[in-house]
């Protein structure tokens, strides 16, 4: 079966507003997640990639635009699956605002149970988010062979939940995956089980150096906008 590229968008406006985003239109990528979408192709030069498949928001649809300048033999495949959680009333909020919501305590602690008032629950967004994968995979497969490679972009929670998928977690433990903005990580599919071989790889160790201001212990709803 086929492996699969998953990337998360560039640092977008939202993510150094502090703001949660969700399906919110106009989000685009800020002056840094543009940077990083440039140097995308490079980083996956060596890949030969078969399809990309991208999230419709903005973002995400930015964040790939070099890598299709890069290789004008592909298109994207725009799917709504791996968009964004739909997180209803609390989409353009700020995160800062957010952590007094006791539903916050749920999303961080016990997130299978956690449902956004006027969008979908954590489990909703995982179980659609990973029928899109099974599907593309033997899609891909079928059209390009088993040792294919593909590549989709998408959303932090997204990928958080598709690598506790990947690798048997409940859901309640997908919190404690971080994938940063512009991050790749690849699953190889193979008939029997995934293997995670990368996770949230971006070429980049500052933000594993110490910081003047503690990490703060809950994880980013939304993934976060990176190192400093």
């Amino acid at each position: 079966m086929p492996t699969l590229i998953l990337v998360r968008h560039g640092r977008s406006t939202a993510n150094t507003e502090g703001l949660l985003a969700g399906w919110t239109p106009g989000v685009a990528l800020d002056e840094r997640g543009a940077a990083q979408a440039a140097a995308l192709p490079a980083r996956i030069a060596g890949l030969p990639l078969s399809e990309i498949v991208t999230s419709p928001l903005q973002r995400c649809q930015e964040t790939v635009r070099p890598l299709l300048d890069a290789r004008p033999g592909l298109r994207a495949h725009t799917d709504e699956r791996i968009g964004e959680c739909h997180y209803g009333d609390w989409s353009g909020r700020k995160l800062a605002e957010l952590k007094d919501e006791p539903l916050m305590e749920v999303v961080q602690s016990h997130p299978s149970a956690a449902a956004f008032p006027g969008g979908e629950s954590m489990r909703a967004m995982q179980t659609r988010a990973a029928e899109a994968v099974r599907e593309w995979n033997a899609r891909v497969e079928r059209d390009h062979g088993a040792d294919a490679v593909y590549l989709m972009c998408s959303h932090g929670d997204i990928i958080k939940s598709l690598v506790a998928e990947a690798l048997g977690l409940h859901l309640d433990l997908f919190q404690r995956i971080s994938v940063e903005p512009c991050s790749v990580t690849a699953i190889r599919y193979t008939r029997l089980r995934p293997f995670l071989v990368r996770l949230g790889d971006t070429g980049d160790f500052a933000s594993l150096a110490p910081q003047q201001t503690p990490p703060d212990d809950q994880a980013p709803v939304g993934g976060g906008a990176g190192a400093p």
